[in-house]
């Protein structure tokens, strides 16, 4: 039934919404209606809808990342790395997807009008996975005010603003508000799904009806149902998150409530188990001789079925530092490891950060 009402609420979105959102130029008000000039009555006195667009595509950006080829995240991410970001103030702060900018040596912003200045990152966000830029010199781009996500639902229009090749918005539907377990040690709370896939998501804004940001993409997904169907789709980190954190991120370069325990494994569920796929380099399940192939039975004589249970459990231990010890499956043997966990943003590089 949920396939069949997203399928529906797709169609009407498709057709009834106004060509300006459907515009493919990367040049800002190229492909508008002939009347888009008339005001739309939502909108304050003497502003269009084709200003609020113009707006949008200016305040998303290109932003390029170069990484040093010893950091850690280039071993997975790369070390050339491009996405969008959002200009969210005029005081050149850009909101981007976290690992765009993860151990960047040099960020480079370039803007609708074509000029390209360096920025530099302000802060990451591990939990949510925000990362936060500021500009070398000030932006004359319009801020894209910031929404509100908590009230966004199922079948709700949204847009998807990149500054991707083609078109640079897209519209979309809300497929449905979950939460998301990724393999990484990242569990994310109530996280945005849309279908149809945009290509250019990494850093794209999200952008509902009232023209406000309530949202940063971070994902493709192949099940946004998460129903075994296959509707894929996109993943967004909903913009309500970064409101109790932005300005410590400005102030501190990371959120300021106390880390999580991380031990640096990759990890996905088989037949009821989880599985380690991969341990970072010099992190702490490496260093406690965990490897590849090692399934995680239990975490503090709690019983562990699932990566979502795992995470909970382990960030419900304490602070970074705490020891644990994990039960692990290796090979036919069963063993007790001890792994002292550390704050995750001592592992990376975070050049130029508070």
């Amino acid at each position: 039934m949920m396939r069949v009402c997203l399928a529906v609420a797709l169609a009407v979105l498709l057709f009834s919404i106004p060509a300006v959102w459907g515009q493919s130029s990367d040049k800002p008000g190229d492909g508008a209606p002939a009347n888009s000039r008339t005001p739309d009555r939502t909108l304050p006195p003497g502003l269009t809808t084709q200003d609020r667009v113009r707006d949008i595509l200016n305040a998303v950006v290109r932003v390029r990342a170069t990484i040093p080829t010893t950091a850690h995240s280039a071993r997975f991410l790369g070390t050339e790395r491009e996405g969008s970001g959002v200009l969210i103030d005029d005081k050149g702060h850009i909101l981007t997807v976290g690992y765009i900018v993860l151990e960047a040596a040099t960020i480079e912003v370039e803007t609708s009008s074509g000029g390209k200045t360096p920025a530099f990152a302000v802060g990451y966000d591990a939990a949510n996975g925000f990362g936060l830029l500021r500009s070398a010199v000030p932006l004359k781009e319009t801020p894209l005010p910031i929404g509100e996500s908590t009230g966004l639902t199922a079948q709700d229009p949204v847009a998807i603003v990149s500054f991707g090749p083609g078109a640079r918005i897209a519209p979309a539907v809300v497929a449905m508000r979950r939460t998301f377990v990724g393999y990484w040690e990242y569990l994310l709370e109530n996280a945005i799904f849309t279908v149809p896939p945009a290509p250019n998501y990494a850093g794209a804004a999200l952008v509902n009806q009232e023209f406000k940001l309530v949202g940063i993409g971070s994902l493709f997904v192949r099940d946004t149902l998460n129903d075994g169907a296959g509707m894929p789709g996109n993943m967004f980190i909903p913009i309500d998150a970064l409101k109790p954190i932005l300005d410590s991120m400005k102030r501190l370069g990371r959120p300021e409530a106390g880390a999580k325990p991380w031990i640096g494994v990759y990890v996905v569920e088989q037949f009821g188990r989880v599985l380690i796929t991969d341990v970072s380099l010099e992190g702490p399940a490496q260093r406690a001789g965990l490897e590849t192939g090692d399934i995680i039975l239990g975490i503090n004589d709690a019983q562990v079925s699932d990566i979502a249970q795992f995470y909970r459990s382990l960030w419900g231990l304490g602070q970074a530092g705490v020891t644990v010890r994990l039960k692990i499956l290796h090979g036919s043997d069963v063993r007790a490891v001890n792994v002292q966990t550390i704050d995750r943003y001592t592992h990376y590089k975070m050049t130029g950060m508070n």
